[in-house]
């Protein structure tokens, strides 16, 4: 009997699973569970045997980033990657990009994929939980932690989108006006911001494209954006900036600068040119007791992307780092 793993797009050694969503006004709804196992021989004396890791893509994403899975595994860890709802591989026909109305619907995806991964609240499990999210996914998943204190045993959070790029003043003027359209015209349309300058940045670099990488799942110059999905977005950096409490170590890695994306810059190529990763650097001080900032000179948005010399220092960084929170839980 099949256990509902079937090959992955990646190949192998990465398997997905059909994870069924409860269906909205657009129809049916799934997520996406990618995982990659390490053999039983690739656990021996690793630091994290223990450890099953989940990773939330950000904004107009799916996961194709192989080589982070090779780094966890590398560790010993069980690694697992989700396509929410209406991103990726989870995207059906008909279906509105990347939408949500809040940010709090993916609790049904987090929790339909940490079931299947054996860490579903009445389960008894002796593995530790990491979380692991990029740009709106380390939005999603600081919040998440914050509603379900104890389940993780560390957070890790690449670029995570914890304010606005127009910064607190900015998102306080913009959020009513966003609120009001948001009631009466959810998913009515916005003007275009992106104009292509990230992607290429990371085609520039040779990050892209890569095998089983899927442009129409990640455009060039992102998906449309709607009052609605903004109205979520805006309402997590509010409670961001309020405080909230990850219940667990959280490690965030930032570039050290960013660039404008106004017009073209070969900048742009080793700084984050979607975030302004100061106001991200002050806002991460508000997500927990235990916060480790780490800013990577020369690292763009998403920072395992980036060019070999800073993608080298974050993994540095990273492993470090969960190799010492991993020793001190013991």
């Amino acid at each position: 009997m099949s256990d509902g793993w079937t090959p992955d797009l990646l190949g192998e050694p990465f398997e997905q699973q059909t994870l069924e969503l409860a269906p909205d006004a657009e129809g049916e709804v799934v997520a996406t569970l990618v995982r990659s196992i390490p053999s039983w021989i690739g656990r021996l004396a690793r630091p994290l045997p223990d450890v099953d890791v989940l990773y939330v893509h950000g904004w107009s994403d799916y996961f194709f980033q192989t080589g982070l899975a090779r780094f966890w595994n590398g560790l010993g860890a069980d690694f697992y990657a989700l396509d929410l709802r209406k991103y990726g591989r989870s995207l059906r026909e008909g279906q509105t990009p990347g939408y949500v109305g809040s940010l709090d619907d993916y609790d049904d995806d987090i929790a339909v994929a940490l079931a299947v991964m054996g860490h579903a609240p009445d389960a008894a499990s002796s593995r530790r939980l990491v979380l692991l999210g990029h740009s709106t996914g380390g939005l999603t998943l600081a919040l998440w932690a914050a509603r379900h204190p104890g389940v993780a045993s560390a957070l890790v959070l690449n670029s995570p989108w914890l304010e606005l790029q127009l910064g607190a003043i900015g998102r306080q003027a913009l959020a009513p006006l966003v609120g009001m359209r948001a009631r009466f015209d959810p998913l009515g349309p916005h003007p275009a911001v992106d104009l292509g300058f990230y992607t290429r940045a990371q085609v520039e670099i040779g990050s892209l494209p890569v095998p089983g990488y899927h442009d129409q799942w990640r455009p060039e110059r992102g998906f449309p954006t709607h009052p609605g999905w903004l109205a979520a977005i805006l309402a997590g950096h509010r409670r961001v900036s309020a405080g909230i409490d990850v219940g667990c170590p959280a490690l965030v890695l930032l570039s050290t600068r960013s660039t404008m994306p106004v017009t073209w810059s070969d900048d742009m190529t080793s700084s984050d040119s979607v975030l302004a990763v100061d106001d991200i650097a002050r806002a991460a001080t508000r997500i927990g007791r235990l916060v480790t900032v780490a800013r990577i000179d020369g690292a763009i948005h998403d920072v395992f992307l980036s060019r070999p010399e800073p993608r080298a220092e974050a993994y540095d960084v990273l492993r470090a780092w969960i190799e010492a929170v991993a020793a001190n839980a013991r």
